[in-house]
Order: structure tokens, then sequence, then C-alpha cells
């Protein structure tokens, strides 16, 4: 079956750097865009650490792109963008606020050249406010978000287990830019438009159950505070495992969970009686449920828990999770490379195919001569490489 790409013929030129902007390009490439990214000839995006398209990170964030390598601080590098941005239909670029205008590729500039554009721009804090300028990568913005606090224990901060933040902030890009071009093909008489989220705006995407749970109760949202509304465990089994459960507001599921541990007694128990009964007993049913797991390995309490229709989950880890059955149906990863390296498919599937993901990371500048012949003679474009202000990287 041919794959179903929904974004074939829309063309990407991507600015981004490090995760966020670079993570929202290659989502758009998984769909079937053509994503140019833009880097400086000197090593390219600082994400690549000095290992140019063999950093397994920078494989990840970039895959299924073009590289062209120009020098924007020489005017015919710039001078080359322009030229090129007619035949563009988005912009990507999450560096900070003023940068690019500083360059001469500022919104207002680009969407006269091409008032089509879709110019998208991703920044720390937002391009305002007196945080404006401050430097932003991902732990910053889960700390500033609330996250952090969140999902701490109570006066003990802990840092995330990954870069959450980027990674939803590429999403939120991604969402503005596919937004902004529906309206554009619709019609709606406002041509392309200008898409800007911060890596702070980005995040209320991901604290906006906690926040809601603030408003609620006037009480700060920890680690801990939510686990009575989900009536949520994390629970140890005989041979050392890990079961989670969830199982909300529902009276069958609570009903369903005393009988797979054998204690239909607290039925009567005035405690549990109602789900607002259980939300603030919580903490006195959840040492009931823990002993309870403790007496049976995780297969067991699978079979017990699937019998009795309870939401639950094995904790994975990540070295199981490629190989775990649910995720073998849904095909979201690439066979291994023959460097050990496993692309991630885009996460979402369209008439029933999830695009492939075949193609890596391009080296630095190796589409560069490419591009540029899409609108400079040859003889020009060779001048460039000459002249260092486009870097064409060898053939393989």
């Amino acid at each position: 079956m041919s794959q179903t790409r929904p974004l074939d013929g829309i063309r990407v030129l991507d600015f981004g750097a490090f995760v966020a902007g670079p993570y929202c390009g290659t989502i758009l490439a998984a769909l079937g865009a053509d994503v140019v990214k833009v880097e400086s000839p000197r090593g390219g995006d600082p994400f690549r650490r000095g290992e140019g398209a063999k950093n397994a990170y920078f494989n990840q964030m970039n895959a299924g792109k073009k590289s062209l390598a120009v020098d924007l601080k020489r005017p015919e590098g710039i001078a080359l963008i322009k030229a090129l941005l007619p035949g563009f239909d988005v912009l990507i670029e999450n560096t900070r606020p003023g940068k690019m205008a500083a360059l001469g590729l500022g919104p207002d500039v680009a969407r006269a050249i091409n008032p089509d554009l879709v110019y998208s721009s991703v920044s720390g804090f937002g391009d305002g406010g007196p945080w404006r300028d401050r430097a932003a990568y991902d732990t910053i913005g889960l700390s500033m978000s609330g996250f952090l606090s969140i999902m701490s224990d109570k006066d003990n901060t802990r840092l995330a287990g990954t870069c959450i933040g980027d990674l939803t902030t590429a999403l939120v890009s991604v969402i503005g830019i596919v937004t902004g071009l529906v309206g554009r093909f619709k019609g709606t008489g406002q041509g392309g438009s200008e898409v800007k989220t911060s890596l702070l705006e980005a995040m209320t995407t991901i604290t906006v159950d906690a926040m809601t749970q603030y408003f609620e109760t006037a009480e700060t949202p920890h680690r801990e505070s939510r686990h009575p509304a989900a009536q949520s465990f994390a629970l140890k089994t005989s041979d050392g495992q890990a079961i989670t459960l969830h199982m909300s507001s529902s009276p069958k599921f609570f009903k369903g969970m005393l009988s797979a541990i054998e204690r239909t007694d607290l039925l009567e128990d005035p405690r549990f009686a109602t789900y607002d009964d259980r939300r603030a007993h919580y903490f006195e049913l959840r040492p009931v449920v823990e002993a309870a797991f403790l007496k049976h390995d995780r297969d067991e309490w699978e079979r017990r828990l699937i019998a009795n229709d309870v939401p639950y989950a094995p904790v994975v880890t990540p070295d199981e999770l490629t190989e775990h059955e649910q995720m073998q149906w849904l095909d979201m990863y690439e066979p291994p490379r023959d460097d050990g390296l496993r692309l991630l498919r885009a996460p979402m599937r369209f008439d029933g195919a999830r695009p492939a993901n075949h193609v890596g990371a391009p080296e630095v500048g190796q589409n560069s001569r490419e591009v540029a012949l899409e609108v400079l003679p040859e003889a020009e474009v060779e001048a460039l490489i000459e002249a260092g202000v486009i870097a064409q990287a060898p053939a393989a």
C-alpha cells in the first residue's frame, strides 16, 4: 500500500536548532513536507555535538530533512534565503526574539516577499514582557511553567527524566503551522500567518489539569495531590515488578479492583462507599492495596485485573517498549539501522497507514547545491561555494 503523506507538496525552511524547532520540522517531514534545514557552514546545528549526522539525538530531531549550509552573517547568504522564500510555504525559527529580524529575515520582511508564508516563531517566554530576552532550555521552561513543582513531592523538587518541555513546544508549533496552512487553503483572505508560541505557553497544555485543580481547591498541586481524585496507584508485585491502576470515579472499576484483591468486604466500609469518600480517604485505602499486590507476581495480577476489567498497565521500561506487543502492532519504530539507531515514526495514521520514516538526518550542507540551484544559475552557486557563503558536503 502506498504511503499516505498529507503534507506532500508543502515546503518548509527550518531555521530551528536543538529540539523544539527541529522536532517540529521533522514531524512535518514525516507527514510528507519537504523540509530544508538551514544551518551554519561551521559545524551546523549545535545539537550535532561535533558528530555530524551520526549523533543519535540529532538524528531523531532532524530525520527526513535536507540541509542547506549557508552563512547568514554575510549579505549573499541572506540574499539566497530571500530568493528561496517564494518557493516555500512555512518558515520555522526558534531563536531569541528579535534575532531573525536583526538578520533581515523577520516575519515582516519574509511575508512581504511571500504573503502566503506561514511564519512560525518559538521563544522561551514570549516576544515581550520582562523575561523576553532570557535564555531558555527545557529545564528552565519546566521549572518556570510549574511542571517541576507539580511532578515533584511537596518541598522536594526533582528534575524531569526527559525533555518534555521542548517536545511539547514542538507539537504545539505543529498544530499552529497546520492550522495556518488550513486557513490559507480555505481562502480566508489572510494569506499566510505569523504563528507564535513559547516554551512557557506550550507547557500550559501539560499543566492545565493541575492548574484546574488549583483553581478548584486553592491548594498548590504536587506529585501526589492528584492521586486521590484519579484513584490511581503505583504498586509493587511479589516478583519486583510494578503495575499502575487508574480507576477515576467509576464505581464499577473500584468494585472490580476489590474483587481482584479479594477484599470485597471493603464495599461495606463507609470510608469507601462513594467516589467522594474514596477521594477523601485515599491515603487510608492505598496501603491496603499496596499490601495486597505484594502477594502475587505481575503475571497473576494482570490475569486478575483483566478478568475484572480494571484499568491497569504494567510499568514498561524503555528497554521493553520497542518489543511490547501493542507497540509492535502500532508499528511505531523503524527497524534498527546498521549503526543501531531506530527512528520513531509519526504518532498518527492516515487511512489506516502510518507514514514511514526511513530517511535519517542529513550531513551539514548535504543539499546546499541542490537547494541553491532552485533559484540561482549554476555558475553563481559554484561561486558562493568557492567563497564559503554556502557549504556543500562531500558526496557519500
